[in-house]
């Protein structure tokens, strides 16, 4: 793990609530934990329970658990994970996603009706005549405290035989932190549907 987390290094914690996700710097690494530095006071990350990490590296996005054993303010030892995977963009969680929901562009709004949504982008279906070209303000409203704002830019556009459209497209975000609440969102979805 010391060769995947290095000092000054950015690392997104996510909670079992993520509403309370957290971004810090790695101030240092030794061999049982390293220690982070968090960006904002640690609200719903509580000591010896997991949590989720996503940072960047030279072979790609990596994600593991883990859990803090200590909170001191701001300042968070957490423990070597057992194990960790690499994220690749192909393997985002595609989930069914079934919402009615406005999207805009340039002050104008179209009705569209969601179909999947995955960390990448989501299908939707429309009676609105799209412009592939055109980027759109949406909101994905993904609970009750969560909604994320992004940019939806179609890729695809398919005539239905009902008349309408399906629309393929991909989220451009404001923080990465958004994104990673995305990821983690259809991770959780797509294990609750697999258990149900």
């Amino acid at each position: 793990m010391r060769e995947l987390v290095v000092e000054n290094q950015e690392i997104l914690i996510v909670p079992q609530d993520f509403k309370f996700a957290n971004t810090g710097k790695v101030t240092s690494v030794s061999a049982g934990d390293f220690t982070l530095e968090l960006d904002h006071e640690p609200d719903g990350i509580l000591k010896d329970t997991y949590c989720e990490f996503y940072t960047q590296t030279s072979h790609g996005k990596l994600y593991f658990d883990s859990y803090a054993k200590n909170i001191d303010g701001k300042t968070l030892v957490i423990a070597s994970p057992a194990k960790h995977k690499f994220l690749q963009r192909r393997q985002y969680t595609r989930i069914k996603f079934i919402n009615d929901l406005e999207i805009k562009s340039n002050g104008n709004s179209y009705k569209i009706s969601t179909l999947d949504i995955s960390a990448g982008g989501m299908k939707l279906k429309t009676d609105e005549n799209l412009n592939i070209e055109g980027k759109y303000e949406t909101t994905l409203p993904l609970s009750d405290n969560t909604v994320i704002n992004c940019i939806f830019e179609p890729i695809r556009i398919e005539k239905r035989n009902d008349g309408g459209y399906t629309v393929s497209g991909q989220f451009v975000y404001n923080s990465n932190v958004d994104k990673m609440i995305v990821v983690q969102y259809c991770a959780k979805r797509s294990v609750e549907i697999k258990n149900k």
